[in-house]
């Protein structure tokens, strides 16, 4: 994983001046290779529900925060999308560097206020360019079993732009946990929750009724898992 992303960081930097699809085309290159060998070297392999409830416009996705592991597999199970991420994340050598390519929108955890506009804005400008826009509620990873705070930022950007929130739900904690070298063999389970209408529901309702979406899936999906 380490050693070919310094390849695809070096490709992704030369390609800086090209439009956004080829950048994206590159990474995914860099994802899906890492996917494939979880899956060639660890048996970790994944398998996703709910591919229907993906809209066909771009949205929010609020999304369970356990691992490393989403931040590939989601960009391989929805289109061409923006992360939302601390502005430190850009200056890890190669990694984040490639990554300040993918147009991420990078804030100051510690501004709390100015990093809540800058999603507003830089958000809904990224959804109006066709662009899905990934949020982990939760702002950090959880640890199978817990729940964190869900912050407002999701349902009120998707307020602001009118568009749909897609909730997901799945349990890579549970195979590759925060900060470990080892990766457990197995499947994961991803789940994709019904969209939710930010142009017909509150930004408080939108968050509400993804968090307990995505918290009731969670129990049904470690209780399957433990089973």
């Amino acid at each position: 994983m380490a050693s070919s992303a310094v390849l695809v960081a070096l490709l992704m930097l030369l390609a800086k001046p090209l439009p956004f699809s080829k950048r994206y085309g590159l990474a995914q290159l860099w994802v899906r290779f890492n996917l494939w060998s979880l899956a060639a070297v660890c048996r970790l392999k994944h398998e996703v529900t709910g591919l229907e409830n993906i809209p066909d416009e771009a949205g929010v996705i609020l999304c369970k925060h356990q691992s490393a592991w989403e931040t590939l597999a989601l960009q391989t199970i929805f289109p061409p999308m923006v992360f939302i991420l601390k502005q430190e994340l850009l200056r890890i050598p190669f990694w984040g560097w490639a990554m300040a390519t993918l147009e991420p929108i990078s804030i100051d955890r510690s501004a709390r206020s100015a990093a809540l506009k800058q999603v507003l804005k830089e958000g809904n400008e990224r959804l109006r360019s066709g662009k899905w826009v990934v949020i982990f509620p939760e702002g950090t990873r959880i640890a199978p079993g817990q729940t964190g705070k869900y912050n407002a930022s999701g349902g009120l950007l998707a307020a602001r732009a009118g568009c749909m929130v897609v909730p997901v739900a799945h349990n890579a904690g549970e195979f590759w946990k925060r900060n470990a070298f080892l990766k457990l063999p197995g499947t994961i389970e991803v789940h994709i929750g019904p969209p939710l209408d930010a142009g017909q529901l509150s930004a408080q309702e939108v968050n509400g009724r993804a968090k307990e979406w995505i918290e009731t899936t969670m129990r049904k999906i470690s209780m399957h898992h433990a089973g």
